[in-house]
Parts: structure tokens; C-alpha cells; sequence
């Protein structure tokens, strides 16, 4: 039997004689690579609305893990008490510096390295003023009342204590940490910034942690307190240091840095 043949007309007017089996080939084969471009287009859709699904996800995750941890951030709190301030100086040191002000100002260095690390950072005191009223029979008292109140509602995970020391004979220096007897916590944070006090201002210094308990400060207090005495103002050498703001940042740093490891531990 033949193959149909049939008459078109070509885009010159004249007419063409096409073989039908040969044209239903050409057709199928066009309608195959439609077909094929077709699959591919989809494909290519599938691949990109994966990849827009799979980032939104990753970009979900990413955000979640960013928020908690900044909730976990904001959870660690920490308070630096500035020793003293107002009409009680402290220490008065040997080149005429006093405590009271050496005092803020190491922690204001201090709050400004955690603050860094994004932990929140209370102040018993941002100035020179005590906090007591200026017409409290017993300043004092009421000073050191005011600190443990505000410690008790702040509720952190630590509370340093900065000072300094003093002694009668000019020889002895140092920097040492004091904590409550009977607080494990404490002595573990006492300990562990002893040890970077040691090794960032003085790996000479042979001083321990040393359990206290009739320090006011330490024993009204129901969260981990220690009292980091910075150096003694009675030695004239280390006394000369803490005056400098480039020593009292280095203090800073090593206070800061054993706040971290024992913020760390406590994990």
C-alpha cells in the first residue's frame, strides 16, 4: 500500500507535496522535544523551589539559634560592687591615692568587658557618692544594706566585689580573692579567679583563695559573692600601678576573664 500524500503551500505561494508518514515523524519529533524542554523547565523549577524551601528552613534554624542564644545571654547576669565610695575612702594609699575611687574605676572597666560579651551588668555604684542618705545615723550600715539588697534582687549568677588591700609593712603585695566558708560556689569562683589574677598580673604571686566568714558582704548575700582585693595600696610599687589606667584595665581584664570561666564552669 502507498503512503498518503498530501498538498501544502509553502510561504512562496507554491505548493508542496509532503509524504504524511514522513510529516508524522517531524511532528512526533517536535512534540518530543517540547515534551523533553518541558521536563527540563519543571526540573528546573523543582531545583529552585527546593532550594528556596531548604534556605527559608536553614535561614528559620539559623534565626531560632540566634534568638536563644541570645536568651541565654540574657539570662547571665552579673553585678560589680565597687568597694566603698562618698564619705568612706577606704584604703588610703601610701603615693596618697584612694581606694574608693581606684575602686570604680577597675570596675567600670570591668562592666565594660562583660558588657562586650553581651552579659548584663549591674553597678552597686556608678559614682563617687556612697549609698546611703546623706542624714543616715549609721552611713555604713546602711550602705552596705543597700549593696546586699540590690544583690538580692538582681539575683546573679556572681557578684565580684573590687577593692583594695592594705598593710602595715610596705613589703607585702599581691592580689587576693575572698569568699564565705560556707559557700562551695563561692570558693570554686574564689579559686578560679585567684588563678587568673596569678597568671595575667603576677605569676610570682604565691597567694590562695582564702574562706572568710565575718565579712558582711559574704555572709548576707544567698547568691555566690567574692571580694577580689586588687593589690595592696600600703606597697609602693603596687600601689603606683593601681593608680595607672593602663594596669587598672590589665586588673580588669584578669577579673573579667576569671568571671568568664567561672560563668563557663558553672554550665
Amino acid at each position: 500500500m502507498g503512503f498518503d500524500t498530501r498538498i501544502f503551500m509553502g510561504k512562496t505561494g507554491r505548493p508542496i507535496s509532503y509524504n504524511m508518514h514522513s510529516f508524522h515523524k517531524i511532528v512526533k519529533k517536535r512534540d518530543f522535544e517540547n515534551m523533553k524542554k518541558w521536563k527540563e523547565a519543571f526540573l528546573y523549577l523543582a531545583m529552585g523551589a527546593m532550594l528556596i524551601v531548604t534556605g527559608f528552613l536553614a535561614v528559620r534554624e539559623t534565626a531560632f539559634f540566634v534568638t536563644s542564644r541570645q536568651a541565654e545571654i540574657k539570662k547571665t547576669c552579673v553585678v560589680i560592687d565597687a568597694g566603698h565610695g562618698g564619705d568612706d575612702p577606704g584604703k588610703i594609699g601610701i603615693n596618697g591615692a584612694a581606694e574608693r575611687d581606684i575602686n570604680l574605676q577597675v570596675a567600670q572597666k570591668v562592666k565594660m568587658f562583660l558588657e562586650m560579651e553581651g552579659i548584663e551588668t549591674v553597678m552597686t555604684r556608678k559614682d563617687e557618692k556612697g549609698l546611703y542618705d546623706s542624714g543616715a545615723e549609721n552611713k555604713k550600715v546602711q550602705d552596705m544594706k543597700r549593696r546586699i539588697a540590690m544583690i538580692e534582687e538582681t539575683a546573679p549568677e556572681i557578684t565580684v566585689s573590687i577593692h583594695q588591700n592594705s598593710y602595715p609593712e610596705e613589703y607585702v603585695k599581691g592580689a587576693q580573692v575572698f569568699y564565705y566558708k560556707d559557700s562551695p560556689e563561692s570558693k570554686t569562683a574564689a579559686e578560679i579567679m585567684q588563678k587568673s589574677l596569678k597568671r595575667r598580673l603576677d605569676p610570682e604571686n604565691h597567694r590562695e583563695a582564702k574562706a572568710n566568714a565575718s565579712y558582711y558582704l559574704l555572709k548576707k548575700t544567698s547568691t555566690p559573692v567574692i571580694i577580689v582585693e586588687c593589690g595592696f595600696l600600703s606597697n609602693r610599687e603596687e600601689a603606683a600601678k593601681l593608680a595607672e589606667e593602663d594596669y587598672q584595665e590589665q586588673v580588669a581584664w584578669a577579673v573579667f576573664m576569671g568571671i568568664m570561666q567561672t560563668l563557663n564552669a558553672g554550665k
